[in-house]
């Protein structure tokens, strides 16, 4: 690099040197000819400023937003009214099996939480004996898939957290019966 070249870039650095570019950097909506017929130069460019100044007075500032759906397949299905989503209840009526628990013991157990997860089956996550790390990375992971799944995530004891899936509900009375039956505390 030339002194010269070094010389320039600092008088462009502070302002001191001539604009040349070798493009220019805005980007027009209008074909240039019209921005050229619209501004004379005996208005001095007043013309231009007029009209951008009179189109952005005729745009609307707010944009109105339908209502949010919460289906993917009602986006692209108009002639069907918006349903209101069913919440079923997990019952303690049904097996244990109903309510699925993992106790991690390496990252490779996020498959099966993810596989439970997916079908609208609740998982407990029992991270009570998991190390620390293992621990923040299946946080972590569960969040990401409960949120991406519309589902939700509570804790219910220390190092123990329940996924619901979307739609389901855990009851008291289920609550009650997997805390009986040591659900929340398996060491």
């Amino acid at each position: 690099m030339a002194a010269g070249d070094m010389w320039r870039k600092a008088l462009d650095y502070f302002g001191f040197a001539d604009d040349v570019d070798e493009y220019d950097d805005e980007y027009d909506d209008e074909p240039a000819t019209r921005a050229r017929s619209s501004a004379s130069p005996a208005s001095g460019g007043r013309g231009a400023a007029e009209e951008l100044e009179r189109n952005y007075r005729e745009r609307p500032n707010v944009r109105r937003l339908g209502p949010r759906r919460d289906d993917y397949e009602d986006l692209f299905n108009d002639d069907a009214p918006p349903s209101r989503p069913s919440i079923r209840a997990v019952e303690s009526r049904h097996s244990p099996a109903q309510v699925h628990l993992v106790i991690p013991k390496s990252f490779n157990d996020a498959q099966q939480i993810a596989d439970k997860f997916k079908v609208g089956v609740p998982v407990i996550l029992n991270m009570q004996s998991a190390e620390n790390d293992l621990a923040k990375r299946l946080i972590d992971f569960s969040s990401g898939l409960t949120y991406a799944m519309d589902g939700g995530m509570q804790r219910v004891a220390d190092k123990v957290f329940m996924l619901t899936p979307r739609n389901v509900e855990v009851s008291a009375e289920e609550r009650a019966r997997l805390l009986e039956k040591g659900f929340f505390n398996q060491y």
